[in-house]
């Protein structure tokens, strides 16, 4: 690694990680969300970075090389269609294969009588969720894996193996990936970690959203008692996957919970009283949360409010980005704000002047971040991303004598967020779940199916915890990230 990679890599996480503090860096720093863009780049196909992610991992890093970025998630086509093909599953319309390989991965919402989880079925849910991922869920979400009670098959037992494996093999090149990035590059990661609202996942993965609409009349106690079962587990999978030097902050896309998909008194009822304790809990653990706000969270900013300072960056999808500003850039820093339509459609004056305006007006005391307001796909013209970037980069310098010499300290680590971190509550409190966060099958139930264990068996325990917890983060990351 050359020394002048390396120099460049800590100026631009010290910069990025400034403004995640709030404070005022050296100058804005760049934290593009590129997806089939970076494919479109590089001179590939949505086919091709959606089925070869060596192919989007090459994309990301000529981007990250040719364009003056601080930091960059390792491969924003995160969705790898092979482990969804060896997976079987049905909520993917996947380039080439019954959709068009000139454009990205779609998500096919399944019809509401054929919801992947039935009305009737909250209760095997609350009980056990883990269980109920394994044997309601899957089978239902997978054209491959047997119904609890059919006989299995050679394409069951290879489904199940398949896919478990490519999950292995697409997680453990992301450690070299990073790698590359930062020794190649000069350029961090972004992000680290996956978490979603326990109300959300409902909608997006289990009920549907005209389900969940429906139950949100008919049986709202057991849609809140559904999310409140989810709440260990999502932090569980949030916490053992978010950065370790608590550097970079956890990703939350936020989805169905806000205006027009459901009303604010559902938000205050459901959403918020699930989703707030968990932020808590990461902040409490050292971790800042990205609230990836996809669509108009305008309705809630007040709420939002209620969050310890710094324990979240709000990133602007399609609320102003001045009016977030006022709203909320006393307490959290910002990102995105650029509209997708302007760096899509618009002309290169148009992107100039709007990222002028927010140098000026958002980002002149620091704490934010620039990047567009919505993932980039590959109708993202790169004239205009090029134009985001060069007026970034010569607009967006502070004068040196307003800002302190940025360090790499967490936004977590400051004296005030240490304060706040011990006063939070978090999940304390909150019943412990009958089968824990990270079981599959318990060790008290294995041990009576063996014979006498001689020896060691504390170490018979662990190894037996360790290797069922990998069935554990097989079906809630297929849950959370696929």
């Amino acid at each position: 690694m050359s020394k002048d990679t390396e120099q460049l890599y800590a100026e631009r996480m010290n910069r990025y990680i400034t403004a995640m503090r709030n404070e005022k860096p050296d100058m804005i720093p760049i934290r593009p969300f590129v997806a089939e863009f970076t494919a479109k780049y590089a001179g590939y196909t949505c086919q091709d970075v959606a089925h070869d992610y060596s192919k989007a991992f090459e994309a990301a890093v000529k981007c990250a090389k040719d364009f003056d970025w601080d930091a960059v998630v390792p491969n924003m086509v995160y969705v790898w269609t092979g482990l969804a093909q060896a997976a079987g599953l049905r909520y993917y319309g996947i380039p080439g294969i019954g959709i068009p390989h000139t454009i990205g991965f779609n998500y096919i919402e399944p019809p509401e009588d054929d919801a992947f989880m039935k009305p009737d079925e909250y209760d095997a849910l609350i009980d056990d969720p883990t269980g109920f991922l394994y044997e309601t869920w899957l089978p239902r979400i997978s054209t491959e894996v047997s119904r609890i009670g059919e006989a299995s098959t050679t394409r069951n037992n290879l489904a199940l193996v398949k896919s478990g494996m490519a999950m292995l093999q697409y997680f453990y090149a992301f450690g070299p990936q990073i790698a590359r990035l930062r020794s190649e590059c000069g350029t961090g990661s972004a992000i680290a970690g996956i978490f979603k609202a326990p109300f959300d996942i409902i909608a997006d993965k289990m009920r549907g959203y005209l389900g969940l609409v429906d139950d949100m009349q008919t049986q709202p106690e057991k849609v809140l008692k559904a999310c409140e079962a989810l709440m260990p587990h999502l932090v569980n999978v949030g916490l053992t996957t978010a950065d370790p030097g608590n550097q970079v902050p956890i990703g939350y896309w936020m989805h169905r919970g806000c205006v027009p998909f459901f009303n604010p008194k559902h938000f205050d009822s459901h959403y918020w009283p699930t989703l707030k304790p968990c932020i808590e809990e990461f902040w409490k653990n050292g971790h800042q949360t990205l609230f990836y706000a996809e669509g108009r969270w305008k309705h809630h900013f007040e709420t939002f409010r209620e969050l310890p300072d710094c324990s979240i960056v709000f990133h602007c999808d399609q609320d102003d980005i001045f009016e977030v500003h006022d709203a909320l850039h006393d307490k959290f820093a910002i990102s995105g704000g650029i509209p997708n339509v302007k760096l899509s459609w618009g002309t290169e004056e148009e992107v100039r002047e709007f990222c002028m305006r927010v140098i000026k007006e958002v980002a002149k005391d620091g704490g934010y971040i620039m990047d567009a307001g919505a993932i980039m796909q590959d109708d993202t013209s790169v004239e205009n991303m090029k134009v985001m970037t060069e007026v970034c980069r010569e607009y967006g310098v502070y004068s040196a004598g307003s800002y302190e010499t940025p360090t790499n300290t967490p936004p977590c680590d400051l004296p005030s967020s240490v304060e706040s971190r011990k006063k939070v509550r978090g999940m304390a409190g909150r019943p412990t779940p009958a089968v824990k966060p990270g079981v599959c099958f318990p060790w008290e139930q294995r041990v009576k199916d063996l014979p006498e264990i001689t020896g060691d068996p504390a170490m018979v325990q662990q190894i037996w915890e360790d290797v069922d917890a990998l069935g554990y983060t097989y079906i809630w990351q297929l849950l959370l990230s696929f």
